[in-house]
């Protein structure tokens, strides 16, 4: 096996005397007419001896115009395997199986489909078939999601579930070295490693943050798909940019608005406060009272505040409510070392209570956890985040119920269409 089989469907930067080792490949200069071929971005920027390099893809290594970007397009199909290498038994419901037969349908039609579909409908199972069908075909398919979290959710549903072939995960916490895989889980970042590569690539959470209005994550999505590969969108919230498309005819829209157990969103519980959440590391009495009710409940509590720097004053503060067990309350962040060890703690139930930020808005699963959102006026709660993390709550088939509290100081537009748009899912 040539060093390159590894790298089959991939692209990766090399300097211009290097050139020779790859020959037999596509070379391209990294920046061609001011724009990085890794990203699609404007380049602007300058390094000390005057070669411009690109800013924007730079947590990959760095592009410059002294650099090659060497490309290893997948043309080879894998031998056939059958039923794609799946091995799951469970079963569908049927609005789920209307949907998994829909996106079969339109993969193989040649169209590309955005699934429209409330937190807790199943996704992921709704893909199983599908990527089956594609795998069972020696194609190759990505599942691309925008944070590591939801990787490190779905890989192991997909191992087990496919337990015939090997998966490739890829995000930028764990390294893997990078091999032709048939069935590929990561991170989109991980997409701008990737050139031609996948007959069918899904982007789950479409709508979520680093993905979400990333002009260099959606032209590295672009590039990674082969010329007559397919894309799947999934989204609770979907984007005024795909919705469009849909308009447009260049999407297929499918449309889902029950969980799988069949139950309705919770719908948020509102609660106004005139004073500060905390003040002088204080925890408002009354919010402190809200806190003390939802820990009766015996459930799980997750409580998100808005910024990294708020997490450990809230933490204390809630300790001192269940003072027999501080160790079983935590705070969580994007760049706290010990984030992946927390979160699996808290679905292990080793912890009661997770202070987060908005990292676990979306795409992860708790079972029985409760929520409560702190300043959801504040202006990074959009929409969108403000359903995503309602969704959390009553996704068990045994505990389909639960409560999800939005604590504000002054209503804003994104609680109000937060409601409105659960309300109207529910119908």
């Amino acid at each position: 096996m040539k060093d390159t089989d590894k790298l089959i469907g991939r692209q990766w930067i090399i300097d211009q005397k290097d050139s020779n080792t790859f020959a037999d490949l596509i070379q391209i200069p990294a920046i061609q007419d001011q724009l990085c071929q890794r990203c699609g971005s404007k380049v602007e920027a300058k390094l000390p001896n005057g070669e411009l390099y690109c800013r924007e893809c730079i947590g990959l290594g760095r592009v410059s115009s002294n650099c090659l970007l060497v490309r290893n397009p997948a043309q080879e199909q894998f031998k056939p395997i059958t039923a794609g290498g799946m091995t799951w038994t469970g079963k569908l419901t049927k609005k789920q199986k209307r949907v998994s037969d829909q996106l079969i349908e339109n993969f193989e039609a040649g169209k590309n489909t955005l699934v429209h579909a409330v937190t807790g409908a199943g996704k992921t199972e709704m893909l199983f078939e599908l990527i089956a069908s594609c795998l069972s075909k020696g194609q190759r398919a990505c599942i691309a999601t925008p944070r590591i979290d939801v990787v490190n959710e779905l890989y192991p549903r997909f191992a087990e579930a496919f337990s015939l072939i090997e998966i490739g995960k890829y995000h930028g916490k764990e390294y893997q070295e990078a091999n032709n895989d048939r069935l590929t889980i990561c991170t989109t970042h991980q997409l701008m490693k990737f050139y031609q590569a996948f007959d069918l690539l899904v982007i789950d959470e479409v709508d979520s943050f680093p993905y979400v209005n990333n002009p260099q994550l959606h032209f590295a999505a672009k590039v990674a798909v082969k010329d007559t590969g397919r894309r799947v969108y999934l989204t609770a919230t979907p984007t005024e940019d795909l919705l469009a498309e849909v308009e447009a005819g260049s999407l297929d829209l499918i449309k889902l608005n029950r969980r799988f157990h069949g139950g309705l969103l919770p719908l948020p519980k509102e609660r106004l406060f005139l004073k500060p959440f905390m003040d002088k590391e204080k925890l408002n009495l009354a919010l402190k009272k809200q806190i003390e009710d939802l820990l009766e409940s015996q459930h799980p509590l997750l409580v998100f505040v808005p910024r990294i720097d708020q997490i450990q004053a809230y933490v204390e503060e809630i300790r001192q409510i269940v003072p027999f067990a501080p160790e079983m309350v935590e705070g969580v962040h994007a760049s706290d070392p010990l984030r992946l060890d927390k979160v699996e703690a808290f679905r292990q139930k080793k912890l009661k209570v997770l202070v987060t930020t908005t990292i676990l808005e979306r795409g992860v699963t708790f079972k029985n956890v409760w929520v409560i959102i702190i300043a959801s006026d504040d202006p990074i709660y959009s929409m969108a985040s403000l359903v995503q993390i309602a969704g959390r709550v009553g996704r068990d088939k045994d505990d389909p119920d639960g409560t999800v509290l939005y604590c504000y100081r002054k209503y804003t537009k994104n609680i109000r269409m937060a409601i409105k748009q659960i309300k109207e899912m529910n119908i």
